[in-house]
């Protein structure tokens, strides 16, 4: 497995996140406003800008949309939460579920995250938070840099136009994969705030569908200064408080990176593929009937579990030159089982899936 290449984008993904703190993104205000007029920026610009953007005090509210076809909501409750940021790397964020609710506050010496259905508080010292350029081994600039040098081999970067995202104005950032890449996707859109350089909406669309798969948005966004007290946090009465200590998490970024490609190993993990046709493979530690029994037999379930009408009922049953298995299938990616324990998943259609699938032994 290239374990370079896969921290590297994840990392760039994270920076996008992070550069809002807590990877919230933004919204349309008006259909019917004009788009605004901006000074011309490159592509090469603008995602430099949004790697070294700061994040300033703001406080905003989220939405979040999917459209990928699944029988469950995997963004069910996000579509809720509020965030604040103080512009000295303080946050907070609130989750609503479905009668309880989930706290993250960043104090700027202490990540604490309240489950309040659980009444548990999880404190983080700091210095504990993984980020992606800590994985990476750069600083957020280096990573944006490194990331669209690795996008551009498969895509095509474009600033296409202005948008006017919960009344601030924005550029559009769009990436397109090439007529090669075998993929489901369409295109990538980020709206970039002009003046903060944060990201403000991504839409994740896929081949055939008009509207996005994915989209995260902010539905309200104002940029001042904050209630200091937002980012203060005193664990309520009763609540059970677990600390994080220093030998739950490795100390240093080279020992992440380490600790990271050990865990993938163990797990059989790698990639076949480059760019958008990159495929994730693995060989599981047994037949597919065995393990799920297992899984049966230690209470997730009935020991006569019927595993073959369980998995039909999400999906297809398929055979091929692997033999056979199960198809899942959503919107922007594609997953293939084999019954003998393979596992081959990527934003591709099933016959690149085949091809990769061959390659584990």
């Amino acid at each position: 497995m290239n374990t370079k290449r896969t921290a590297l984008a994840v990392a760039g993904a994270g920076v996008l996140a992070g550069v809002i703190g807590l990877g919230v993104l933004a919204v349309p205000a008006g259909a019917d406003e004009p788009p605004p007029v901006l000074p011309q920026i490159s592509a090469e610009q603008l995602v430099e800008s949004v790697a070294n953007a700061k994040i300033p005090a703001l406080a905003g509210k989220v939405s979040a949309q999917e459209n990928l076809g699944l029988p469950i909501k995997l963004l069910e409750g996000f579509g809720n939460a509020s965030v604040w940021a103080d512009g000295q790397n303080r946050f907070r964020a609130t989750l609503p579920g479905k009668g309880s609710e989930r706290t993250f506050v960043e104090d700027g010496g202490t990540a604490w995250i309240w489950d309040s259905a659980r009444n548990t508080v999880t404190k983080v010292p700091h210095g504990q938070q993984a980020t992606p350029e800590k994985l990476a081994g750069k600083d957020p600039a280096t990573v944006g840099k490194d990331l669209l040098g690795l996008v551009r081999q498969y895509s095509d970067v474009k600033v296409d136009g202005t948008a006017r995202v919960a009344t601030r104005p924005a550029y559009e950032l769009v990436v397109t994969p090439k007529p090669t890449e075998r993929t489901l996707l369409r295109e990538i859109r980020i709206a970039v705030d002009s003046e903060t350089r944060i990201p403000l909406r991504l839409q994740v669309l896929a081949n055939g569908q008009a509207d996005p798969a994915v989209k995260v948005e902010f539905t309200e966004l104002n940029v001042g200064p904050q209630d200091a007290n937002l980012f203060t946090f005193t664990p309520p009465p009763g609540a059970t408080v677990k600390e994080r200590t220093d030998a739950d998490k490795p100390h240093d970024s080279a020992e992440a990176r380490k600790g990271v490609e050990d865990f993938l190993s163990g797990l059989n993990l790698k990639t076949v593929g480059e760019g958008w046709d990159t495929t994730l493979v693995a060989k599981l530690p047994g037949d597919l009937s065995s393990m799920l029994g297992q899984a049966a037999g230690q209470g997730r379930g009935r020991g006569d579990m019927d595993v073959s009408g369980m998995l039909k009922t999400f999906d297809k049953e398929v055979s091929g030159p692997y033999g056979t298995g199960y198809l899942f299938s959503t919107k922007v990616a594609t997953a293939l089982v084999t019954t003998d324990g393979r596992v081959a998943v990527g934003a591709v259609p099933e016959q690149v899936l085949t091809e990769a699938i061959g390659q584990v032994k």
